[in-house]
Formats: structure tokens, sequence, C-alpha cells
């Protein structure tokens, strides 16, 4: 059992490792005076096990054990800074829409900041 509790924790250690802030949070990216950053949702999934013992009509002992896991990161959200405040705009089916929504939103927001500009 001692394999399985190092597997167990060892694996534990290197998942909490992953998390952060930064995790979530995805780094910023500037396109012309406008800040998007990123917001994500990350999953984790971790089973274990194992067990010893002998067998009554075999000589011997056996053991075995094992550990499996998943993750998964999947984008919810991007957070639009300009020059006329912050927004949260919600993405709704994955990492495509979350580039259509860039690619749809970013010419928006840079002619409004254009205008804006030009008003100034």
């Amino acid at each position: 059992m001692e394999k399985v509790e190092s597997l167990v924790r060892t694996s534990l250690e290197e998942i909490e490792k992953a998390l952060s802030s930064r995790t979530v949070v995805g780094e910023p990216t500037v396109v012309e005076g406008i800040t998007f950053i990123p917001l994500l949702c990350v999953g984790f999934c971790f089973g274990a096990g194992g067990g010893e013992g002998k067998a009554e009509r075999q000589k011997g002992e056996g053991m075995g054990g094992g550990t499996g896991g998943a993750a998964w990161i999947k984008p919810i959200a991007i957070i639009i800074v300009d020059k006329s405040g912050a927004r949260v705009e919600p993405i709704r089916h994955g990492v495509t829409s979350a580039i259509e929504k860039f690619a749809e939103e970013a010419p928006v927001i840079v002619e409004k900041w254009r205008q804006g500009k030009k008003e100034a």
C-alpha cells in the first residue's frame, strides 16, 4: 500500500503545482491600446487504488496499484479593457467561439478607440 500512497501523493503534488491564478486568468494581450484577458475554466479528475493479498491456492503474495487522471481547460469569458472601462464578454461555445468573438470584437473596439482619439 505504501507504493499506492506514494503514487497518489506525487500525483496530487504535481496537480497542485499546475494550479495557480495564471491557470484561470490568461496572459493579457494588448491590441492598439485595448487589453484582452482570457478567463478559463480548469478541471481535474483523479483516481487511485491498490491492494495486496495472499492467494490461497497459489504460492506467493500479490500486490497491485494504479492511478489515473485527466485535465481540461476551457475558455469561458474574456475581459476587455479599453479607455471607456472594462467589461466581461462570455464565451459560449469553446475555443472556436473565443477566436470568433475576439475577431468580431477587436475591429469594433479599435474603431471606437480611433474615433475617440480623433475627437480628443
